[in-house]
């Protein structure tokens, strides 16, 4: 990949006025606007997306660029005036909007597509784990007590030791309890956060600072264990992790600020042009809005709101969702939390589970769900993303959902989501489409709980998990996304998950429910141009034509046609360049 800016002869502006006719205060003359680029993207693999969108089965439409042998890219050149794509097609057309200023990139073959967007993260998350103790992978409760061992040698005693990312639902049937974290770190309040938040375990020191006892109320919908001494182990379930997890220390507003910029600069160097940022409090709303302001947020978000922070969502609902999509930062959804997570057994079942005989999980108010408040934001104008795993939880959610349209069918128009979607009874499917309801799901968590979901679920509603062909043909819309830190948000993680339909080590051989892939034009939609959509930018972003956003995603590989050919590849992809509104935020 070569950069470079040619040196020309300064250009002679002439300007000519004839005598007759002239007067002594001539009319002023527009200026013609300027068709000068200032960045060129030359000697790549464009594919525009520019084309009929793919059947609900998967073929892609006539005039998409393919043919008998495969995806061929439907350009090789971008060329960009400050924010605004300028021009898109071959190189030699391109570089006649070089000028004395315009850089121009040569990518030696990588491959361009619209930007990346994962539309559901939690940045501010990710950057506390970039920060923090790190779990993720972490297979057993001796390794990770290990990992806090060496980080309390760091930190002065008494002090608070926080780690994210261990597998609630990997380690369901052992989970860890007080025993080992306290011996072997008795001098530090610690507060180990699972994977996907739905499950907590602490020291005795943590449950002395945070004064939990055996007769501490527990919140509905949330479990604490308790020993056979009647004591509590440690270890916290669904809505009683913020049982402890509250008692750590808040982060100050200059500790968020890192956090929510160390989250978002690891996106733009992951090739991400924007994250839909998922059940934001007023305390980071305004680390958004004061960076915002200062000008310093790399890439873009689109926050949701949390339901759960009820003046706040008071406050929008005052004053109104964003009108406009021209900020960094845009403000129209709320996120609500409907049921718990699958491997801690929170989310909410319409049968008991499979592997526990009278549980059926936790929804609604006993979750924390304001269905009254939620529906007066639908009336005020937000969008709504109801977080659902279970099958209960996500009828239930469509059932909410389905009462206010009818009461008030403008709000109906709003492309609300179901965040995850994760399982569906069959007869629920088709509502998706039928009630225009954007199914917001991560193709790397089917990968991540398949070990253990059929355990769960049974074999029948098992077909109902992760379903995303049953979706697209039942005419619902997709959108892709990470649900980091819980999840790898690798773009080509993705791709491959959703492709393939099997994990990092290639398994199962075939794929898990084969049936239920996406093609390869799908999945980089539902990271593009399908996210667009999620957030009302589709006119804006998700497909590159001139007059749109110059934001651009530049990868090493060929997505399109390394999946017909060799998907296992998938996985060897990097991340070249990540260009916002024309500016190039990562290179490598």
């Amino acid at each position: 990949m070569a950069f470079y800016k040619p040196m020309r002869l300064l250009k002679t502006l002439l300007v000519l006025c004839l005598a007759a006719g002239c007067s002594q205060d001539p009319a002023p003359v527009e200026a013609p606007v300027s068709r000068e680029a200032s960045l060129i993207l030359i000697n790549a693999r464009v594919y525009t997306l520019d084309w009929e969108e793919p059947a609900p089965d998967g073929t892609a439409s006539p005039g998409a660029p393919r043919d008998s042998a495969g995806w061929y890219p439907d350009a090789q050149a971008v060329a960009i005036r400050d924010d605004e794509i300028l021009f898109v097609g071959s190189g030699t057309d391109a570089m006649q909007f070089e000028g004395d200023s315009t850089r121009i990139v040569d990518l030696a073959g990588a491959t361009i597509i619209p930007g990346l967007v994962d539309s559901h993260t939690h940045v501010f998350g990710l950057g506390a784990l970039l920060d923090q103790v790190n779990l993720v992978g972490i297979e057993t409760e001796e390794q990770a007590v290990e990992l806090i061992v060496e980080r309390a040698k760091s930190v002065p005693k008494g002090e608070w030791i926080v780690g994210r990312g261990w597998d609630e639902g990997a380690w369901a049937n052992r989970y860890p309890d007080k025993e080992l974290l306290t011996a072997k770190v008795p001098d530090h309040p610690v507060f180990m956060d699972s994977l996907h938040g739905f499950a907590g375990w602490g020291n005795q020191m943590a449950l002395d600072e945070a004064g939990i006892t055996a007769e501490t109320p527990v919140p509905v919908g949330g479990e604490m264990r308790l020993g056979e001494d009647g004591e509590p182990t440690g270890l916290f379930l669904n809505q009683a992790v913020q049982m402890l997890g509250s008692a750590v220390p808040e982060p100050s507003p200059e500790t968020l600020a890192k956090h929510v910029l160390l989250g978002l600069n690891r996106m733009a160097t992951d090739g991400y042009t924007a994250v839909h940022e998922a059940g934001l409090d007023a305390r980071q709303m305004r680390v958004l809005e004061e960076l915002e302001t200062e000008g310093k947020l790399p890439i873009r978000v689109y926050a949701m709101l949390s339901l759960r922070d009820e003046d706040l969502i008071r406050q929008w609902i005052a004053k109104g969702p964003d009108a406009d999509n021209d900020g960094m930062l845009v403000t129209r959804t709320v996120k609500a939390y409907y049921d718990g997570a699958l491997g801690s057994r929170g989310a909410r079942l319409l049968y008991d589970y499979e592997d526990k005989p009278g549980h059926r999980g936790v929804s609604g108010d006993e979750y924390g769900f304001n269905e009254t408040l939620n529906a007066e934001a639908m009336k005020a104008g937000f969008q709504i993303a109801i977080h659902a795993i279970g099958d209960a939880g996500n009828r239930e959610a469509l059932d909410i959902l389905e009462a206010v349209f009818q009461e008030h069918p403008s709000t109906a128009a709003n492309r609300h989501r179901i965040e995850h979607a994760q399982v569906l009874s069959p007869e629920d499917i088709p509502r998706l489409g039928e009630l225009g309801i954007i199914a917001s799901m991560e193709p790397p968590h089917a990968m991540e709980d398949k070990t253990w979901a059929e355990q769960r679920l049974g074999s029948e509603r098992i077909l109902g998990a992760y379903a995303w062909r049953s979706l697209r043909e039942a005419g619902a819309r997709l959108t892709f996304n990470s649900d980091n830190p819980g999840s790898d948000h690798s773009i080509f993680y993705g791709l491959h998950s959703a492709i393939t339909r099997q994990d990092k080590e290639g398994e199962p051989e075939g794929g898990w429910f084969p049936e239920q892939s996406v093609t390869a034009e799908e999945a980089v939609r539902a990271y593009t141009s399908w996210s667009a959509y999620a957030s009302f930018q589709e006119n804006e972003a998700g497909v590159i034509e001139p007059g749109r956003r110059a934001d651009l995603t530049v990868m090493d590989i060929d997505p399109f046609s390394v999946a017909g050919q060799r998907p296992g590849r998938l996985l060897d992809g990097q991340i070249v360049m990540t260009i916002v509104d024309g500016n190039i935020v990562y290179a490598r």
